[in-house]
């Protein structure tokens, strides 16, 4: 559906970008003051709203004290379930840790500390505010293990139907609040008073560039996300070869507010280099310019702890157990990426193949290759782009008897996927040069599966610096542009290399709540000057 520009000129907090970092800054900022006029302009058309919230598995990462303060949000457990869950406290400490450690001790640290703190009560708020209906994540993080439901990896919630479910539940809140959502209108600038203020933006109908309208505020909140969409964009930043990477969610995400932004001398921040990005083991036969509507976060594969992965010249090329799926999963789409054709084939055999995902795994899903045979897969891969099919049965086979000399070694190590297990390829008899560290499983019982994977691009992670408190943009003087904020995928510094799963969305509420409160306060102070003149 397309909208026209509206007739009204005049707002007190505009919002560009309807993902979920935009639909809680409109949120908060109503909130905050249900007399505001707070609108939301969308570029992409009403069928694309959503932005990549829409495309996720709806995971937030959120320290707590455990299951008993986990409980009271979610819909999903029954009584009689309770007392089956290990699941341990995850503390501000212990998410404080993992986003340093996984971003190699360069995220920032007051950006940090905010995204750790806030994280639990605005998870609460989006419960209370959002209507978002939380579930525990037992598909996605938790294995049955003798009985028991046992989570692992720091992450325990997810939205009842993902993705989809969250850019539901905030959209109907924001829509009950009385926030306007304006769909196929385009940012073309930001509009700056003679002070260096912003006054608002200038906009026109997606379809109609020609048609120009102005649109003034005291406070506008930049939510429009990366510019993992543009293909010149990702190589001009990240760097030659990121422009064949597949684009995982919305195509709108191109980077336009990004470069208002920088024209207006806002200072960049963040992982601009070639590891600048979240990127992810993605099902090769998908679109390569934006996701499905309909599979989302389905053509995700990261099945890979429980096999491996080989390239089209038969070898591995990353240790594919070497920490929990969380820590990986957004920096191996990279590695992928980096791999001769940039593409590669993740590889089970029959005893495996059990514990793969059906969201992502099922057959109406992924392309499955099956063979009886090692030597009868490779012949079949030879017509998929395995270039070297003696190499590719050779790796499987030397990393086959390493298991069987590490499990020789170490008779009673057992697998368990929930937490690093230990289960490996190095022994004192024989060690791999590229481990697999955890969760070696042999590959030798048919018939044996393949599935070929490419690099799918989330979002990018070099963006705008902004004030940890109020999310206000910050200039490359240090000093904030007054009335500008940002939110969501738009915010660089959290993220370097790599970043752990799920705190993503968290970062997008966080800043997009605390940017939602300071641009109303803004407003409001605009408000009182006006009354008062």
């Amino acid at each position: 559906m397309s909208q026209r520009c509206p007739d009204q000129t005049q707002y007190d907090v505009i919002v560009v970008g309807s993902g979920a970092a935009g639909l809680t800054a409109a949120l908060s900022a109503k909130l905050h003051n249900p007399t505001l006029n707070v609108l939301i302009l969308e570029k992409a058309p009403l069928e694309w709203s959503g932005g990549n919230g829409y495309f996720t598995a709806g995971a937030y990462r959120t320290a707590h004290n455990g299951l008993s303060s986990i409980l009271p949000l979610v819909s999903n457990v029954p009584l009689e379930l309770h007392d089956k869950i290990d699941l341990a406290p995850y503390t501000d400490d212990d998410f404080y840790y993992d986003l340093q450690r996984v971003t190699g001790g360069r995220s920032d640290k007051d950006l940090g500390a905010v995204l750790v703190g806030d994280s639990l009560d605005t998870v609460r708020w989006l419960k209370d505010h959002g209507n978002v209906d939380w579930w525990l994540s037992f598909r996605r993080q938790a294995y049955e293990v003798d009985g028991r439901w046992k989570f692992w990896g720091g992450l325990a919630l997810t939205v009842k139907d993902g993705g989809k479910g969250l850019i539901k539940n905030l959209s109907e809140a924001v829509t009950a609040n009385g926030i306007i959502t304006l769909f196929d209108i385009k940012v073309q600038r930001l509009l700056v008073s003679e002070s260096g203020s912003i006054e608002g933006v200038e906009v026109s109908e997606s379809t109609k560039a020609h048609s120009k309208s102005l649109l003034f505020a005291t406070s506008v909140i930049l939510c429009a996300g990366g510019f993992e969409a543009s293909r010149e964009l990702r190589k001009s930043f990240m760097g030659p070869g990121w422009e064949l990477a597949h684009v995982r969610g919305t195509p709108y995400n191109t980077g336009d507010m990004l470069l208002a932004a920088l024209d207006l001398d806002a200072r960049k921040a963040g992982d601009f280099s070639h590891t600048g990005c979240h990127s992810v083991s993605w099902d090769a036969d998908s679109s390569p310019d934006g996701g499905d509507r309909d599979k989302t976060n389905e053509f995700t594969k990261s099945g890979y702890p429980l096999g491996l992965m080989l390239n089209t010249r038969g070898r591995r090329f990353v240790d594919e157990g070497f920490d929990l799926r969380n820590y990986t999963y957004a920096m191996f789409g990279r590695a992928i990426l980096e791999q001769p054709e940039g593409m590669a084939f993740q590889i089970w055999d029959a005893d495996a193949v059990g514990w793969l995902r059906e969201e992502e795994y099922r057959d109406d899903v992924v392309r499955k290759i099956v063979a009886q045979s090692l030597e009868e897969l490779a012949e079949k891969l030879a017509t998929e782009g395995l270039r070297d099919r003696h190499e590719f049965v050779r790796t499987i086979n030397d990393y086959n008897a390493a298991v069987r000399a590490h499990r020789e070694e170490n008779p009673d190590a057992k697998l368990d996927p929930s937490i690093k297990d230990g289960l490996s390829t190095q022994s004192s008899r024989m060690s791999l040069e590229l481990p697999k560290s955890n969760w070696a499983l042999p590959v030798e019982q048919g018939p044996f599966t393949a599935v070929r994977v490419t690099s799918g691009i989330t979002f990018s992670f070099g963006g705008l610096a902004i004030a940890p408190s109020t999310a206000n943009v910050i200039r490359n003087d240090g000093s904030c542009i007054d009335g500008l904020f940002a939110a969501g995928e738009m915010v660089g510094g959290l993220f370097y290399a790599n970043y752990p799963g799920g705190s993503g969305l968290t970062a997008g509420a966080v800043f997009g709540r605390r940017a939602g409160v300071a641009g109303a306060q803004r407003a409001e102070q605009q408000l009182k000057s006006n009354v008062k003149l």
